[in-house]
């Protein structure tokens, strides 16, 4: 995680959870004139109206406002993770063991980035996934970027 998400990780956690819900994750991107910052909210029941939205964005804008933590423009975004929510921390992979999520890696293993399959396992700080019959061994780190992929 960059030093920008883990400042605002630690200034939005206790105001969110003050709201009664849960930060799932940070994304933040830059663009060519402006920053989009995702926050993704959870709760225990997975139930998150527009209601929760509302009222974490402008309390999170106030505060991000305030501490400036973010260089130049930004726009904030609040949402749900949804269905194919992006999986963040070694916690979020451990619930989703059993299920099918598709990965990217920083850098290429066996001639590629992008992988799908099943997560099967989860070891220290290693994900074990089967995909196309074969089973991989991730390190945390290495993933760019993983999500869980939905069941219709």
């Amino acid at each position: 995680m960059a030093a920008a998400d883990g400042k605002i990780k630690e200034l939005l956690q206790p105001v969110i959870e003050a709201l009664g819900c849960q930060l799932w994750g940070i994304d933040l991107q830059s663009g060519a004139k402006t920053k989009l910052l995702r926050v993704f909210i959870d709760r225990e029941d997975g139930l998150i109206g527009i209601e929760d939205c509302e009222k974490v964005s402008r309390q999170s804008s106030s505060i991000l406002d305030v501490e400036d933590v973010i260089n130049g423009e930004y726009i904030l975004e609040v949402s749900s993770p949804g269905m194919d929510r992006p999986l963040y921390e070694i916690g979020h992979y451990q619930k989703y063991i059993g299920e099918d999520i598709s990965l990217k890696l920083r850098f290429p293993y066996e001639g590629r980035r992008n992988f799908k399959g099943r997560l099967t396992a989860i070891d220290g700080d290693e994900i074990i996934m089967v995909a196309t019959d074969h089973e991989f061994l991730f390190p945390i780190e290495a993933i760019e970027k993983a999500n869980v992929v939905p069941r219709f």
